[in-house]
């Protein structure tokens, strides 16, 4: 699988390393706002994104009737999201009604989808937080998107929870919630990421043994510079 190398780096990472690896590169705007895991504790999520895009409903466009269409674009990105990626939902920030329920995610889970993330709603989110498949959202509502939410493009641009995100980008979840990275420097920032967590890694333990953080973080003392370089030869050995 393509990228697989800067997936399992990215997976080892925390989005708060990765927002810190944007920063140095002065990208401020890649952590999707208002949005949170609908049951914390999970492996981070990490995948390639494949975008559904949503208009505000018009009601002569989108009765009820419409999901019996096989070419419905809702229908269409549950069934050509590739295994591996994230399914990210541009809802307009809007959490009135859901941007999919848990017969979709299982779908998504049993086709290898990574996850799936919107600026909206889930509806049965009970049930999608008890699969294994991370899930994101504002919070729950239960009625059917098409009382708000109308269908309008896949795998384009979009805004999600204010951040730009573009096919093919890289999405991180976890416990603080999603951040995206550029696929044009996602090797680069995976590698990055790895290196930071281990040096993060080490002040931690560091600083549970009672060092102070003045020297140790950020990292100016050189003995413990020395120190660090011999811990993490040992780590990757």
């Amino acid at each position: 699988m393509e990228h697989k190398i800067t997936i399992e780096k990215l997976r080892q990472a925390s989005t708060a390393t990765v927002a810190t690896c944007l920063f140095k590169r002065g990208l401020k705007n890649q952590f999707i706002q208002e949005v949170r895991p609908l049951k914390p504790g999970k492996p981070t999520m990490v995948g390639q994104a494949y975008t559904l895009r949503y208009i505000p409903a018009r009601e002569d466009l989108n009765p009820i009737e419409v999901f019996k269409d096989p070419k419905h674009l809702q229908r269409i990105a549950i069934e050509e999201c590739p295994e591996a990626h994230v399914l990210v939902i541009d809802s307009r920030k809007d959490a009135r009604a859901a941007s999919a329920g848990s017969i979709l995610a299982t779908r998504l889970m049993k086709r290898g989808v990574t996850g799936m993330v919107t600026d909206g709603s889930f509806r049965d989110s009970a049930e999608i937080a008890e699969l294994d498949f991370p899930a994101f959202h504002q919070r729950p509502s239960a009625p059917t998107n098409l009382t708000l939410h109308q269908a309008i493009a896949i795998n384009e641009p979009i805004g999600c929870g204010d951040v730009a995100v573009f096919p093919g980008d890289f999405v991180i979840g976890d416990d603080d919630g999603v951040i995206v990275v550029p696929s044009e420097i996602a090797d680069e920032v995976a590698e990055e990421c790895l290196q930071m967590t281990l040096f993060e890694e080490f002040v931690s333990e560091k600083v549970q043994g009672g060092t102070s953080i003045i020297g140790l973080y950020p990292l100016t003392n050189e003995k413990l510079m020395m120190e660090f370089e011999q811990w993490r030869k040992r780590k990757l050995k």
